[in-house]
């Protein structure tokens, strides 16, 4: 019989509610969940012990990309199957598994659809499940007020990037699986495990979440001009066609920056480093997927 528990942040909402979420689960009859309630996404790793201790094998993650990535951290490689209830502001794991807007519908997905098994990758050795990066778009996820978020969405992120589209790039090199590929000044190093990864925008279209291989997309735009350039070829779904674009695909990738710059996982902020070290993980997480997905 399937164990099921629930980590949800509190401060995050979805359908009518968690309240309607103990309904739903009750018409399924799952009476009395092992229910872990957080107020910051940041708190779930240690609150999910209680979890694994438990020998649940179903999880429900009630919450954004953040609470989602933190949960993957803590369960990739471990044999718990993972039901995610997209409350969050972006949904960017969620809505390129076709995850639906319908908290009911979600949790039937959770209870009674197809498990997939997928890639994670992981940066100075944290988990992901969406992607990550270095530059410019970790500046703008970092001052992307939390209140600004709620109220406005993904135009948050647009709003405070602005100010940072004129700041200077960085001398930047880039091996891929132990060879070099990039060498030059950037303002941004993405890294995809699915094809669509910031503000709904198709940035990898041809990324896989279960192919063993990660995405990688250097931006060297500088200055508001080359932005907007490079912005417009991503609106129309062909961003690496940019003159300031390069990708490729890779199980292994080293970024060293000759300044510190903060990164981000998920749209989580992290700390200024100089150096990445990043890696897929194929198949380390299963997730509760609608039938026939193929994305």
């Amino acid at each position: 019989m399937t164990s099921v528990g629930v980590i949800a942040h509190s401060e995050k909402r979805f359908g009518a509610g968690l309240a309607e979420l103990r309904k739903i689960l009750v018409g399924y009859g799952i009476n009395d969940p092992l229910w872990v309630e957080v107020p910051k996404s940041r708190l779930i790793p240690d609150r999910l012990g209680t979890v694994l201790d438990e020998g649940v094998d179903l999880l429900f993650t009630w919450g954004g990309d953040g609470s989602v990535q933190r949960t993957v951290d803590t369960i990739a490689e471990k044999p718990i199957t993972l039901a995610i209830l997209p409350a969050g502001t972006a949904n960017l794991f969620a809505t390129n598994l076709g995850l639906p807007d319908d908290l009911e519908e979600c949790v039937r997905i959770g209870l009674h659809g197809a498990r997939r098994s997928l890639d994670v990758g992981t940066i100075n050795g944290e988990h992901f499940a969406a992607m990550g990066g270095i530059g410019i778009d970790a500046m703008m996820i970092r001052d992307a007020d939390a209140g600004l978020k709620d109220k406005v969405g993904r135009v948050a992120y647009v709003w405070t990037g602005v100010k940072h589209v004129a700041l200077d790039t960085v001398k930047t090199t880039i091996e891929v699986d132990g060879e070099p590929w990039f060498r030059g000044k950037a303002s941004c190093v993405l890294v995809g495990n699915v094809s669509d990864v910031f503000g709904g925008l198709s940035i990898f279209p041809d990324a896989l979440p279960d192919d063993g291989r990660l995405d990688i997309g250097v931006c060297t735009a500088d200055g508001a001009w080359e932005w907007a350039r490079t912005i417009g070829r991503s609106v129309v779904g062909n961003v690496n066609a940019s003159p300031f674009v390069q990708a490729t695909t890779g199980a292994r990738f080293d970024i060293r920056l000759k300044d510190p710059m903060p990164y981000e996982l998920d749209g989580g902020d992290r700390k200024k480093t100089k150096k990445l070290k990043i890696k897929v993980k194929p198949g380390a997480i299963t997730v509760c997927v609608p039938e026939g997905g193929s994305s």
